[in-house]
C-alpha cells in the first residue's frame, strides 16, 4: 500500500482542497499546525451555540468564528474560506443529516455564522514526538469516533451528550499521552476517559459512530478524548433549519501553530 501524501504546509494542503485534489482525511496533514471541526449556523442560533461551546470547553473549544454571511476566519489564516477548505462537509436539516458534498459554494447563506473548533487531530504531532504511536495515523484512516452516554451542560436548545475519539495505548503510552494532551486546551487537552467502554456508554469499539475502527492489541487500553464531532449531536437535539459542519475527521487546517493556538 502506498503512503499518503503528506503536505507540511496549511496553506498548500488547502489549496489542493479547492482544487478537489486532496478529499481525505487530514489526520497527520501538516504536522504541528492546528487542526479544526466545523460548526455553521444561521444567526438566529449562534448566540445559543457560542453558550454552549462556552458551557462545554472540553468538547467545544472555539479556536475561530466568523462575522455572519463571512467565510473568512483570518486569526487562523489570511485566505481561509470555510466554503471551500475542507475536503468534506456534512448538511443537516431541522437536525437532520441529509448529506455530504464537496464545498458549500451553492449551499452557503448571507446569514451564516461559522464555528471553529480545536480538533485533537491538532495535538497528535506531539503525541509522535513523544514516541506515542498513533494507531489510525499508521493504518491511514480516520480516527473512531464513538457516541457517549457523558451529557453536554444544556445552552438554550443545543444539548445532546458527548462525542468521543479513540486511541489504543498500552497503559505507559496513556500515562504518557495524559502528559502531553494536558498542554493542549485549546484542541481538547487530556482524556476524558480510558479502560472500559461500557462505562460512558459504548456498546461496542469495533462499530464506531464515525470514523474506522482501530485494531486494539494485547495489552493496549482504549483512550477516550472529548470529540470536536459533539455539535453534530447538539445539532440533531437544537433542530436549525439549515446546518454544515465537516465531515468527521475531514478538518480544517489553519496557518496557526498548536503552540500558538488558544481558546476563546
Amino acid at each position: 500500500m502506498s503512503l499518503p501524501q503528506i503536505w507540511q504546509q496549511p496553506a498548500e494542503l488547502r489549496q489542493a482542497i479547492r482544487r478537489k485534489e486532496f478529499r481525505g482525511h487530514t489526520a497527520g496533514q501538516a504536522p504541528g499546525y492546528a487542526q479544526g471541526n466545523l460548526a455553521i449556523l444561521p444567526r438566529a442560533y449562534a448566540d445559543e451555540f457560542l453558550r454552549f461551546c462556552r458551557l462545554n470547553p472540553k468538547p467545544c473549544p472555539v479556536i475561530g468564528m466568523t462575522e455572519p454571511g463571512d467565510p473568512r476566519v483570518p486569526e487562523l489564516g489570511a485566505d481561509i474560506d470555510l466554503r471551500f477548505d475542507v475536503p468534506g462537509y456534512c448538511v443537516f436539516r431541522d437536525g437532520e443529516k441529509v448529506g455530504e458534498v464537496a464545498d458549500l459554494g451553492e449551499l452557503w447563506q448571507d446569514d451564516m455564522v461559522g464555528f471553529v473548533l480545536g480538533c485533537s487531530l491538532s495535538f497528535e504531532a506531539a503525541l509522535l514526538d513523544a514516541l506515542v504511536p498513533v494507531r489510525h495515523i499508521d493504518d491511514d484512516h480516520t480516527v473512531p469516533m464513538y457516541n457517549t452516554n457523558l451529557p453536554n451542560g444544556q445552552a438554550g436548545r443545543f444539548g445532546g451528550n458527548m462525542v468521543v475519539s479513540m486511541r489504543p495505548m498500552t497503559p505507559a503510552q496513556a500515562i504518557r499521552a495524559i502528559q502531553v494532551t494536558s498542554r493542549f486546551p485549546a484542541v481538547h487537552g487530556a482524556p476524558v476517559h480510558f479502560g472500559d467502554p461500557a462505562a460512558i456508554g459504548i456498546a461496542d469499539l469495533a462499530r464506531p459512530d464515525y470514523g474506522v475502527p482501530s485494531e486494539i492489541r494485547e495489552g493496549e487500553v482504549p483512550v477516550f478524548w472529548a470529540c470536536g464531532v459533539t455539535p453534530q449531536q447538539a445539532i440533531r437535539v437544537a433542530r436549525p433549519p439549515l446546518a454544515f459542519t465537516h465531515k468527521p475527521g475531514h478538518m480544517l487546517v489553519a496557518d496557526v501553530r498548536n503552540s500558538e493556538l488558544a481558546a476563546f
